[in-house]
């Protein structure tokens, strides 16, 4: 396992940095857990979604607001305040690899177990409640209206958002972890009235945690990833920053394109 500390990027960078080390892995590279964050701020959108039914284009456009596609399913999220990682492995990975099952519960253990080691009070979630009143198209485009098993809880409310992509030999699994309000900023660039939006704005509120509640204030995302690095196994590889782009270049021939990242 190797843990790559990477620091911000703008959304598609994100992107193509994950897609690239799932290419990697579908070469038998070996997996790589990914820390990051977003600058700028940017909305993704889960890899089944159209842009033009999700989101509401030309505001995003107007306020400079970057979007792109995951691999990974799930619905729209606005990264802004938030811890943000991904794994690549390969499927036949006798640790990170196996079901789709076994690979969501590894992962979660992982960041639940750093989450808990800075004084988040998180668990599992076992099944996935609905949101109150969260009908509707707004609703349905929102990664955090709802919480699926394997993702992570404070106090019954979505903390951390999951989700993975499957490919014939490998893996790709993408996480959010809430710090602030941030994520609420989706309700204001979805393809919705302003009503819709508002009440999804007041549901986000309502069905999700933000883990300052709980961290220090000057906890940094060095401690974070020193805490998510306490939860691996003792023959970890660390890799900081720029020293960690040579992992890109071992999924160079992957069959992705940027043409799956256009925004």
């Amino acid at each position: 396992m190797i843990l790559w500390v990477d620091g911000d990027h703008d959304p598609a960078e994100n992107m193509r940095r994950d897609t690239s080390l799932l290419a990697a892995a579908e070469r038998g590279a070996a997996p790589v857990l990914r820390l990051f964050g977003f600058r700028p701020w940017g909305i993704t959108l889960g890899h089944g979604q159209r842009a033009e039914h999700a989101l509401d284009l030309a505001r995003c456009a107007a306020d400079r607001v970057p979007w792109v596609a995951r691999p990974t399913g799930g619905r729209a999220i606005f990264h802004a305040q938030e811890w943000t990682f991904s794994l690549a492995a390969p499927l036949d990975h006798a640790a990170w690899g196996g079901s789709a099952g076994e690979a969501y519960a590894r992962l979660a253990t992982v960041i639940a177990g750093a989450l808990r080691r800075l004084g988040v009070p998180v668990e599992l979630a076992r099944r996935q409640p609905r949101a109150p009143g969260d009908r509707g198209a707004a609703a349905a485009a929102a990664c955090f209206a709802a919480s699926g098993r394997h993702e992570i809880l404070a106090h019954g409310r979505k903390l951390v958002g999951l989700a993975q992509r499957r490919t014939r030999w490998a893996l790709l699994q993408q996480g959010s972890i809430l710090l602030g309000p941030g994520h609420l900023r989706l309700a204001d660039y979805v393809a919705a009235g302003e009503a819709e939006r508002a009440m999804l704005r007041r549901n986000l509120a309502l069905v999700t945690s933000i883990a300052s509640e709980w961290l220090p204030e000057a906890v940094s995302s060095r401690a974070w990833a020193d805490a998510v690095a306490a939860e691996l196994p003792p023959d970890l590889e660390r890799r900081e920053g720029e020293e960690g782009r040579y992992l890109l270049a071992l999924g160079q021939s992957g069959s992705y394109t940027a043409l799956d990242f256009a925004s």
